[in-house]
């Protein structure tokens, strides 16, 4: 078993819903993706001839026993979660993609990625900040121990990837279900196979909903839908993850042969620092702020 890549040895029952049964030849593909990357899930496919519309999402999403996925007339693949629909969707970041730089996005000029660059993504989520940190060209390696997540991940990127404009950017994107920690540990471990130094340790852990606000003057970002269902799978780092995981980040980097090497860290804007520790470096807005620590 590779212990890059496996996170988790407690079976996720999931239901996966398709609109059409010409869908079968994907449906076979998601379970192919699964094999593939031995994700700990079992899924239960069934063709749904109900009308699909917003209202029944919810029903569904609110009743249903077991996580539901819905495999859509355009091969989406979305996670049905507490009333709410939710996807990477990374077509819809198309005009961010193209335009990314270090004026437009402030994650890089924090990152200063290049196309040289080799980034780990510890959180990826719904993979957004990864699609901006590879458009600069890096190898990003993308880290998410949810197995629903990363199925969403792996299946975006099979569509997307046959889409012809896409295909570059989609071939610098590794996405492995494992936690951050894990991850860590087992490739400082591995002394047989040889890694790219790690340009970047990018980090952008869940924190108290009511983090994303001043909780004196109320402003700040509010929950988006994504952070919402993500809610619903996990809890935000106790401070000793916190420490842990930010100290880790900082001895993947801190190997850099040019010195160059750090770990980034994205925040509400006014959120406590992680692990209550005072960065390098901060690049702000009026929502996110992102903290750098150098190797």
């Amino acid at each position: 078993m590779n212990a890059l890549q496996k996170t988790s040895s407690t079976f996720v029952h999931c239901h996966l819903l398709y609109v059409s049964e010409l869908q079968q030849a994907q449906v076979e593909r998601l379970q192919a993706l699964i094999e593939q990357h031995q994700l700990p899930i079992m899924l239960n496919a069934e063709l749904f001839t109900d009308k699909l519309n917003q209202k029944r999402r919810q029903q569904l999403s609110q009743t249903a026993t077991q996580p539901i996925l819905l495999l859509d007339e355009k091969n989406k693949l979305s996670w049905l979660s507490a009333g709410f629909s939710v996807a990477p969707e990374w077509d819809k970041l198309q005009r961010r993609v193209v335009s990314a730089g270090r004026k437009s996005e402030l994650l890089l000029q924090a990152a200063k990625t290049t196309a040289d660059s080799h980034v780990i993504d510890a959180t990826a989520g719904f993979g957004h900040d990864s699609l901006i940190l590879a458009s600069t060209g890096a190898q990003v390696i993308m880290l998410e121990q949810q197995p629903l997540i990363a199925l969403l991940l792996l299946a975006e990127q099979q569509r997307m990837s046959a889409q012809p404009n896409w295909q570059k950017l989609m071939s610098r994107l590794q996405i492995i279900n494992i936690d951050a920690l894990s991850y860590f540990a087992a490739r400082q471990a591995q002394t047989t196979t040889p890694h790219d130094p790690v340009d970047v340790v990018y980090l952008d852990p869940m924190f108290p909903e009511d983090s994303y606000q001043d909780s004196k003057s109320g402003k700040g970002a509010k929950v988006g839908k994504h952070m919402q269902a993500l809610h619903q799978m996990a809890q935000p780092p106790t401070q000793i993850e916190e420490q842990q995981l930010l100290g880790e980040a900082q001895r993947m980097v801190a190997n850099h042969a040019q010195g160059q090497g750090r770990v980034v860290v994205k925040r509400p804007q006014h959120a406590p620092f992680l692990a209550q520790h005072p960065p390098d470096e901060r690049w702000q807005n009026d929502v996110v702020r992102f903290d750098g620590y150098f190797g």
